[in-house]
């Protein structure tokens, strides 16, 4: 999925007409925003809402990012009380 993205990405930067100098620059600026982002979004619970929302807003250049935080921490909340059964339940039919 990584090498994926990050090629989809790469074709999109050469159909806008960057040469190979300039994508290879603005590839290695990706990646590296791209892992900070996963480091922070890793250590989620530990962060304030305004860093979170720092986050989102990088993620999706958005001004929507306060309520955006806040449903990804009640999401998250939410993922936490119940099993993946609790999801898939009307989807797949238990055996008896």
């Amino acid at each position: 999925m990584y090498d994926y993205i990050f090629k989809q990405l790469e074709l999109s930067i050469r159909e806008i007409g960057y040469g190979d100098a300039s994508i290879n620059k603005k590839m290695k600026d990706y990646i590296n925003l791209f892992h900070d982002i996963i480091g922070k979004i890793e250590n989620w619970n530990s962060i304030n809402q305004m860093e979170k929302s720092k986050i989102i807003k990088v993620l999706l250049i958005t001004d929507n990012s306060d309520n955006l935080s806040i449903y990804f921490d009640k999401y998250s909340i939410e993922l936490k009380n119940n099993t993946l059964n609790y999801y898939i339940k009307s989807v797949i039919k238990p055996k008896n």
